[in-house]
């Protein structure tokens, strides 16, 4: 009964006057305290609001599509330069075959609108795909050629989608090509540190991604997923949780999350000075 209120309540509050009012102060204090590098989202219950709403679970997932847009919209508004999102697990393979279908289709879709955007280009925005790509069907693969190979080499705005990623799927990739390289000769056993397993992450032969400074959940559910493990949970990057599904996620919802890293960098700051 509880969640079912607060997400009423911020449903409420992602739109109307209660917005207004809100979004004011709320974008001048975020400016001022400090915004994260990297935001990295997971994108959780578009089929339950589907089938809170009475809709088919197809049009909840395009409804969430719509959602991801927004919130890229947000973080070029407020500067934010990285953006990860969980777009499709590898256990969401699990899922039965006309949703999947439709999902594909539905990204597919998506990043070939990105790879023509004129507001990708004005605001030389990066699109990149991280996880086991070659498990993901070929017209989907070729989309994602296309995105990446039209805004390579922007640096506005990194845009990432999780697809067929899971974070220890990451880690073992990383460890199986680390692997690869010492029989080769190419690497000494010595030279396995830190900075040697974050350079093979994803993308593998491609820029990595950067240590993830704020970590969003959407749809009530408290757990990360196997979301960016290494580069969320080796920079102990906050998580917000909250209730609304990803369809109902609104902009001070977003600006709240951002309070989140926030409030948490500055208890960071003065446990450093009191030690």
């Amino acid at each position: 009964m509880q969640m079912d209120f607060s997400r009423s309540l911020l449903a409420v509050s992602s739109r109307g006057p209660f917005r207004t009012l809100c979004e004011g102060p709320l974008k001048r204090s975020l400016l001022r305290d400090g915004l994260p590098d990297h935001v990295a989202i997971i994108q959780d219950g578009n089929r339950r609001y589907a089938r809170m709403k009475g809709f088919s679970s197809f049009n909840g997932h395009s409804r969430g599509a719509e959602t991801t847009e927004m919130v890229g919209d947000w973080c070029l508004e407020l500067g934010i330069k990285h953006l990860s999102v969980y777009t499709f697990s590898t256990e969401n393979f699990d899922r039965d075959e006309a949703e999947k279908e439709y999902l594909f289709e539905l990204i597919e879709r998506k990043l070939l609108e990105l790879a023509a955007s004129e507001k990708v280009h004005k605001n030389r925005i990066r699109v990149r795909a991280i996880g086991r790509i070659g498990l993901l069907p070929s017209r989907l693969q070729e989309a994602i050629r296309k995105a990446e190979a039209a805004t390579c080499g922007y640096d506005g705005m990194h845009f990432n989608l999780a697809l067929a990623y899971g974070g220890k799927s990451e880690i073992a990739d990383a460890a199986r090509s680390l692997a690869r390289e010492v029989k080769e000769g190419r690497l000494k056993p010595l030279d396995l540190d830190e900075d040697a397993v974050a350079s093979h992450l994803y993308p593998m032969g491609g820029e990595p991604l950067p240590q993830v400074d704020l970590v969003i959940r959407t749809g009530g559910e408290v757990r990360t997923s196997n979301f960016l493990p290494w580069q969320a949970n080796g920079s102990s990057s906050p998580v917000h949780f909250c209730a609304p599904y990803w369809p109902e996620f609104g902009r001070v919802e977003f600006f709240r999350a951002i309070r989140t890293y926030q409030g948490c960098r500055r208890r960071g700051r003065r446990s450093n000075q009191q030690a």
